[in-house]
Protein backbone atom coordinates (compact mmCIF):
# COMPACT_ATOMS: atom_id res chain seq x y z
CA UNK A 1 0.00 0.00 0.00
CA UNK A 2 1.26 3.48 -0.84
CA UNK A 3 2.30 6.01 1.79
CA UNK A 4 -0.54 8.41 2.58
CA UNK A 5 -3.35 5.88 2.04
CA UNK A 6 -6.14 6.05 4.65
CA UNK A 7 -8.94 3.58 5.29
CA UNK A 8 -11.16 2.59 8.25
CA UNK A 9 -10.01 -0.19 10.54
CA UNK A 10 -12.92 -2.63 11.03
CA UNK A 11 -11.43 -4.05 14.24
CA UNK A 12 -11.96 -2.74 17.76
CA UNK A 13 -8.65 -1.34 18.96
CA UNK A 14 -7.72 -1.29 22.63
CA UNK A 15 -4.53 -0.30 24.43
CA UNK A 16 -3.48 -0.68 28.05
CA UNK A 17 -0.90 1.18 30.08
CA UNK A 18 0.00 0.26 33.66
CA UNK A 19 -3.10 -1.98 33.79
CA UNK A 20 -5.42 0.81 32.69
CA UNK A 21 -7.30 0.97 29.39
CA UNK A 22 -6.15 4.14 27.62
CA UNK A 23 -7.63 3.40 24.18
CA UNK A 24 -10.89 1.72 23.30
CA UNK A 25 -12.41 2.50 19.95
CA UNK A 26 -14.48 1.04 17.14
CA UNK A 27 -13.52 3.92 14.86
CA UNK A 28 -9.76 3.63 14.40
CA UNK A 29 -8.30 4.58 11.04
CA UNK A 30 -5.36 3.05 9.22
CA UNK A 31 -2.84 5.52 7.84
CA UNK A 32 0.13 4.27 5.88
CA UNK A 33 2.91 6.66 6.86
CA UNK A 34 5.22 4.64 4.57
CA UNK A 35 4.78 1.77 2.14
CA UNK A 36 5.33 -1.10 4.60
CA UNK A 37 2.52 -1.25 7.18
CA UNK A 38 -0.13 1.08 8.61
CA UNK A 39 -0.37 2.98 11.86
CA UNK A 40 -3.45 3.30 14.05
CA UNK A 41 -4.90 6.80 14.11
CA UNK A 42 -7.40 7.01 16.94
CA UNK A 43 -10.29 9.41 17.57
CA UNK A 44 -9.07 11.70 20.32
CA UNK A 45 -12.41 11.28 22.11
CA UNK A 46 -11.58 7.57 22.54
CA UNK A 47 -8.10 8.13 23.98
CA UNK A 48 -7.10 8.85 27.57
CA UNK A 49 -3.95 10.91 27.14
CA UNK A 50 -3.33 11.34 30.86
CA UNK A 51 0.19 10.15 31.63
CA UNK A 52 1.23 9.65 27.99
CA UNK A 53 4.27 11.69 27.00
CA UNK A 54 3.22 14.30 24.41
CA UNK A 55 6.38 13.38 22.49
CA UNK A 56 4.79 9.97 21.86
CA UNK A 57 1.84 11.52 20.02
CA UNK A 58 1.54 12.39 16.35
CA UNK A 59 -1.24 14.04 14.38
CA UNK A 60 -1.72 14.19 10.63
CA UNK A 61 -3.67 16.66 8.51
CA UNK A 62 -5.21 13.73 6.63
CA UNK A 63 -7.10 12.71 9.78
CA UNK A 64 -8.17 15.74 11.83
CA UNK A 65 -9.37 14.87 15.31
CA UNK A 66 -7.22 11.74 15.41
CA UNK A 67 -3.94 10.94 17.12
CA UNK A 68 -1.32 8.24 16.80
CA UNK A 69 0.34 6.93 19.96
CA UNK A 70 3.87 5.58 19.63
CA UNK A 71 3.64 1.80 19.88
CA UNK A 72 5.94 1.46 22.88
CA UNK A 73 4.29 4.31 24.80
CA UNK A 74 1.72 1.80 26.10
CA UNK A 75 2.18 -1.73 27.43
CA UNK A 76 -0.28 -3.74 25.35
CA UNK A 77 -2.22 -3.33 22.10
CA UNK A 78 -5.21 -5.43 21.11
CA UNK A 79 -7.27 -5.95 17.98
CA UNK A 80 -10.58 -7.11 19.40
CA UNK A 81 -9.32 -9.30 22.28
CA UNK A 82 -6.19 -10.60 20.57
CA UNK A 83 -2.92 -8.94 21.52
CA UNK A 84 -0.82 -7.65 18.63
CA UNK A 85 2.87 -6.94 18.72
CA UNK A 86 5.38 -4.47 17.23
CA UNK A 87 2.94 -2.66 14.92
CA UNK A 88 -0.62 -2.98 13.60
CA UNK A 89 -1.26 -5.99 11.40
CA UNK A 90 -1.39 -4.92 7.77
CA UNK A 91 -4.75 -6.14 6.40
CA UNK A 92 -3.06 -6.72 3.03
CA UNK A 93 -0.19 -8.81 4.42
CA UNK A 94 -0.69 -12.58 4.36
CA UNK A 95 1.11 -15.43 6.07
CA UNK A 96 0.15 -18.96 5.00
CA UNK A 97 1.70 -22.17 6.32
CA UNK A 98 1.42 -25.32 4.23
CA UNK A 99 2.54 -28.86 4.94
CA UNK A 100 4.70 -30.27 2.18
CA UNK A 101 6.59 -33.42 1.16
CA UNK A 102 9.42 -31.67 -0.69
CA UNK A 103 12.92 -32.93 0.03
CA UNK A 104 14.79 -30.02 1.56
CA UNK A 105 18.52 -29.93 2.27
CA UNK A 106 20.29 -27.06 4.01
CA UNK A 107 24.02 -26.73 3.50
CA UNK A 108 26.51 -24.44 5.23
CA UNK A 109 29.99 -24.38 3.73
CA UNK A 110 29.12 -27.60 1.89
CA UNK A 111 28.02 -29.44 5.05
CA UNK A 112 24.43 -30.72 5.29
CA UNK A 113 23.11 -29.24 8.52
CA UNK A 114 19.46 -30.17 8.00
CA UNK A 115 17.53 -32.52 5.73
CA UNK A 116 13.81 -33.19 5.73
CA UNK A 117 10.98 -34.47 3.57
CA UNK A 118 8.31 -33.05 5.88
CA UNK A 119 8.91 -29.29 5.81
CA UNK A 120 6.37 -26.62 6.56
CA UNK A 121 6.41 -23.96 3.85
CA UNK A 122 5.64 -20.45 4.99
CA UNK A 123 4.47 -18.01 2.33
CA UNK A 124 4.59 -14.39 3.47
CA UNK A 125 3.79 -11.32 1.43
CA UNK A 126 6.94 -9.72 0.05
CA UNK A 127 9.36 -12.41 1.26
CA UNK A 128 10.78 -15.59 -0.26
CA UNK A 129 9.28 -18.94 0.69
CA UNK A 130 10.65 -20.00 4.06
CA UNK A 131 11.30 -23.68 4.74
CA UNK A 132 10.61 -24.60 8.36
CA UNK A 133 12.05 -27.98 9.33
CA UNK A 134 11.29 -30.19 12.35
CA UNK A 135 13.97 -30.17 15.02
CA UNK A 136 14.42 -33.93 14.56
CA UNK A 137 15.67 -33.29 11.01
CA UNK A 138 18.30 -30.73 12.03
CA UNK A 139 21.92 -31.28 13.11
CA UNK A 140 21.33 -29.77 16.53
CA UNK A 141 24.91 -30.65 17.53
CA UNK A 142 26.00 -27.84 15.21
CA UNK A 143 23.62 -25.27 16.70
CA UNK A 144 23.95 -23.08 19.77
CA UNK A 145 21.36 -20.61 21.09
CA UNK A 146 22.18 -16.91 20.96
CA UNK A 147 20.78 -14.03 23.00
CA UNK A 148 18.96 -12.61 19.98
CA UNK A 149 15.19 -12.43 19.78
CA UNK A 150 12.76 -10.53 17.59
CA UNK A 151 9.02 -9.96 17.39
CA UNK A 152 6.88 -10.30 14.28
CA UNK A 153 3.21 -9.26 14.39
CA UNK A 154 2.38 -12.01 11.90
CA UNK A 155 4.24 -14.90 13.56
CA UNK A 156 5.17 -14.07 17.17
CA UNK A 157 8.44 -13.95 19.10
CA UNK A 158 11.43 -15.61 17.45
CA UNK A 159 14.55 -17.02 19.09
CA UNK A 160 17.82 -17.58 17.25
CA UNK A 161 20.70 -20.05 17.00
CA UNK A 162 24.23 -19.90 15.62
CA UNK A 163 25.66 -22.61 13.38
CA UNK A 164 29.28 -23.77 13.70
CA UNK A 165 30.79 -25.73 10.82
CA UNK A 166 34.48 -26.48 10.29
CA UNK A 167 35.55 -24.00 12.95
CA UNK A 168 33.51 -21.14 11.48
CA UNK A 169 30.54 -19.80 13.45
CA UNK A 170 27.62 -18.06 11.78
CA UNK A 171 25.53 -16.17 14.36
CA UNK A 172 21.75 -15.96 14.17
CA UNK A 173 21.56 -18.14 11.07
CA UNK A 174 18.57 -20.11 12.37
CA UNK A 175 15.36 -19.03 14.05
CA UNK A 176 12.16 -20.53 15.36
CA UNK A 177 8.92 -19.57 17.10
CA UNK A 178 8.23 -21.56 20.24
CA UNK A 179 4.73 -20.16 20.58
CA UNK A 180 3.70 -18.70 17.22
CA UNK A 181 0.50 -16.73 16.86
CA UNK A 182 -2.53 -18.85 15.87
CA UNK A 183 -2.32 -17.87 12.19
CA UNK A 184 1.19 -19.38 12.02
CA UNK A 185 0.65 -22.29 14.42
CA UNK A 186 1.91 -24.78 11.84
CA UNK A 187 5.56 -23.73 12.34
CA UNK A 188 5.61 -24.58 16.06
CA UNK A 189 8.37 -27.10 16.77
CA UNK A 190 10.27 -26.17 13.60
CA UNK A 191 13.22 -23.97 12.75
CA UNK A 192 14.17 -22.05 9.63
CA UNK A 193 17.50 -21.12 8.03
CA UNK A 194 18.01 -17.83 6.21
CA UNK A 195 17.63 -18.57 2.48
CA UNK A 196 19.85 -15.54 1.96
CA UNK A 197 22.81 -17.03 3.86
CA UNK A 198 22.74 -20.81 3.32
CA UNK A 199 22.54 -23.12 0.32
CA UNK A 200 19.10 -24.67 -0.10
CA UNK A 201 18.44 -27.72 -2.27
CA UNK A 202 14.76 -28.51 -2.82
CA UNK A 203 13.80 -31.71 -4.63
CA UNK A 204 17.34 -31.92 -5.95
CA UNK A 205 17.41 -28.36 -7.31
CA UNK A 206 19.75 -25.80 -5.81
CA UNK A 207 17.91 -22.54 -5.17
CA UNK A 208 19.37 -19.11 -5.79
CA UNK A 209 19.96 -17.04 -2.70
CA UNK A 210 17.31 -14.31 -2.65
CA UNK A 211 18.13 -10.66 -2.10
CA UNK A 212 16.09 -9.22 0.79
CA UNK A 213 16.60 -6.74 3.64
CA UNK A 214 17.74 -9.73 5.72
Amino acid sequence: MRAGHVEPCPRRVRAERHGKVVVRTDAAQYLWEHDHFPAFYLPEADVDLDGIDPAALRRDDALPGHVRIAWDAVDHWFEEDTEVFKHPVDPYHRVDVREASRRVQVLVDGVVVAESSRPKLLFETGLPTRYYLPWADVRTDLLAPTATSSVCPYKGQAHYWAVTVGGATYPDLVWGYRYPVPEAAGIAGCVCFYNERVDLVVDGIALDRPVTPF
